[in-house]
């Protein structure tokens, strides 16, 4: 029979986006989550075998915990007429920290340089679009809503652009408008105006 474990996969996960925060993706070892944990690197072995593996860990949990918060936001609505794109609106609500900051800018940087890396979030946002489309009286609009969405926590993520807490409100209220347009047909392409 083999040991016990002292330490669960979160307590490894929590030191790893620690290292994260503080050092860059770069400075994520198998020794630096060790010592921040307090355990061996055995310990930490135990769960990943890489530093990729450690870091595609740490974003598999930030999906399942944004997934999560996505499905209480969706039980909260009740019956709405678009449930996905209410609940993603809903759960961003909640204002960032500085350190789920810091690990989004290190993870994605980590994510271009990686397509396993980038495979899960990528995943991730095609369920949106389906959920959206799927569940949206109006998908046109919601999808543009989902997009302004995403663009907005990207630049508050990066620190390209902070809202203040009235702007960030009344952006909020605008991406809701736009989830029940109907957008018209789109313009004609170049092309086609100059053929």
């Amino acid at each position: 029979m083999g040991r016990n474990r002292t330490i669960d996969r979160d307590a490894v996960l929590d030191a790893a986006q620690k290292v994260v925060s503080r050092d860059g993706a770069i400075g994520l070892t198998l020794d630096a989550v060790a010592h921040e944990a307090g355990i061996s690197k055995a310990s930490v072995l135990y769960d990943c075998k890489t530093k990729q593996q450690l870091i595609q860990a740490v974003i598999e949990r930030r999906i399942a915990r944004d997934t999560e918060r996505a499905r209480d936001a969706v039980s909260k609505l009740g019956d709405c007429p678009n449930p996905s794109i209410e609940a993603l609106i809903a759960s961003f609500q909640s204002e960032v920290s500085d350190e789920d900051r810091a690990v989004a800018i290190h993870l994605i940087a980590a994510m271009a340089q990686d397509n396993e890396l980038r495979a899960p979030v990528q995943e991730l946002i095609a369920s949106h679009v389906r959920d959206i489309r799927a569940t949206s009286a109006t998908p046109r609009g919601a999808l543009l809503a989902f997009f302004a969405l995403e663009g907005m926590k990207l630049l508050d993520w990066f620190g390209l652009h902070r809202c203040s807490e009235a702007e960030r409100d009344q952006l909020i209220k605008d991406i809701r408008w736009l989830v029940d347009q109907s957008p018209g047909d789109p313009p004609p392409s170049p092309e086609a105006t100059h053929g």
